[in-house]
């Protein structure tokens, strides 16, 4: 009697194209445009900047993404459609090319975040707050959780042009590599949500919802971390974001993250309340 073939899991390639016609399809639906009844302020070191700045920042960051990754810089247009255009580029790639043509920065930068994290526990914190006008607290924990817990790579990757790949391990942790802030290099890490023993930020009561994790390099040293922190206000909520980072990290390196925090977070709540 002969056996039959059993469907096996789907390959790079099947998936790659199924990311790129789900993607195609939003886009065509129309649902990566701004609500009209959500506003996002972004307080970065005592200045206000306004929906209209942070996308400034981002239309810059999408052309030196382009060039990092060495593909066509999107032509120039509005910041949502060359958003997409990039984040198509990103998909056809797929992981592993982008692994390799990033692996010069992810040696180099591995190599110098495990050294600084081995000098001292201290960490560096780049802090950014977002003031909304709509939605809930609790409403995008529970959204962004999700998106992580499904490996939701499409909404991981949009939100920010430094995003190269984000996507969930078998363990839970979540795989990353981007360039953060001010960083002349790609770097890779994994953040473990059920992990906050070695953070150095501590949670604040009046911020009762949470994302938070330790971040860890090669060989699973910690090298920093994340406490996002999140209340409701009168008219929507507050996103109150920090990472932490080795304290010899480069001041410059650390307040550059903070425009990287508003951009993705700005993105990311306009995407949970579309």
């Amino acid at each position: 009697m002969a056996l039959s073939a059993q469907p096996g899991p789907p390959s790079a390639c099947t998936a790659s194209t199924t990311r790129l016609a789900v993607a195609d399809a939003v886009v065509a639906s129309g649902l990566v445009t701004t609500p009209d009844s959500l506003r996002i302020r972004a307080d970065v070191r005592d200045a206000v900047l306004t929906r209209e700045q942070v996308l400034e920042w981002e239309a810059r960051r999408i052309v030196a993404a382009a060039r990092r990754l060495r593909v066509p810089a999107p032509a120039v247009g509005r910041v949502s459609d060359r958003r997409e255009a990039l984040l198509r580029a990103k998909l056809e790639l797929g992981p592993d090319e982008i692994r390799r043509r990033l692996r010069r920065d992810l040696v180099i930068s591995d190599r110098l975040g495990t050294a600084e994290a081995a000098l001292s526990p201290r960490r560096r914190r780049s802090v950014t707050r977002l003031l909304v006008t709509g939605g809930s607290a609790a409403a995008f924990v529970d959204w962004f959780r999700a998106r992580s817990a499904e490996s939701d790579e499409l909404a991981m990757l949009r939100a920010c042009p430094d995003h190269f790949v984000i996507r969930t391990d078998g363990d839970g942790r979540q795989e990353v590599i981007e360039t953060t802030g001010g960083s002349p290099l790609a770097t890779e890490f994994r953040v473990d949500y059920d992990d906050v023993a070695t953070l150095v930020t501590p949670p604040d009561p009046s911020y009762p919802r949470q994302i938070a994790g330790v971040a860890r390099g090669a060989g699973d040293r910690p090298i920093g971390g994340v406490r996002h922190q999140f209340r409701d206000t009168g008219d929507g909520f507050e996103a109150l974001l920090t990472v932490e980072f080795p304290l010899p990290t480069l001041p410059r390196m650390v307040s550059g993250h903070r425009l990287h925090l508003a951009c993705e977070f700005s993105n990311w709540i306009e995407a949970a309340f579309t």
